[in-house]
């Protein structure tokens, strides 16, 4: 790896911003969603680990903005517009999304895994966010860490080895 940057680690429902050499990383990703934005100009990026596609689902008075894609994408910009990152030049790598439970009914409400990679694209594609590439759904679980120095965002698969998008 070039430089020797740290790792910043993003818990589930949290995000984080990062700036080369750093590295940023999120474990777990079954059905949450792993949102990478950033700017190639000045290698700085955001991680925000999406659990829910939308915060009307949450039961608690006071809400995780980045537990939901309508109000975790939205503060990550605002977040890399503070670093002095120009919302025009991000640019988007998604992963995760996957369907963790295979259930019998058919019920939209069950389908957390595709519904949270939809609002994401939804909110991406309403800011003007282009998605570079994507790696979401299947059945199995991520762990996603994004270089800003090379634009590489390696993705580890449970039972299907490494890669890089």
């Amino acid at each position: 790896m070039i430089g020797q940057g740290q790792v910043v680690k993003v818990g589930i429902a949290d995000m984080n911003t990062v700036k080369a050499p750093d590295t940023i990383r999120t474990s777990g990703l079954g059905s949450c969603v792993g949102v990478v934005l950033y700017d190639e100009r000045s290698q700085i990026a955001g991680l925000v680990h999406v659990m829910l596609p939308d915060s009307s689902l949450g039961r608690t008075e006071t809400i995780n903005i980045a537990k939901f894609a309508d109000t975790g994408i939205p503060a990550m910009i605002e977040q890399l517009k503070l670093e002095g990152v120009q919302p025009f030049r991000l640019r988007a790598k998604i992963a995760g999304g996957a369907q963790m439970f295979q259930f019998t009914s058919g019920k939209d409400t069950m389908r957390i895994g595709p519904r949270n990679v939809e609002a994401v694209k939804e909110y991406l594609k309403k800011f003007s966010i282009p998605i570079v590439a994507e790696d979401t759904g299947g059945s199995s679980g991520r762990t996603i860490e994004f270089n800003p120095m090379t634009k590489l965002l390696n993705i580890r698969t449970v039972n299907q080895g490494v890669k890089d998008i």
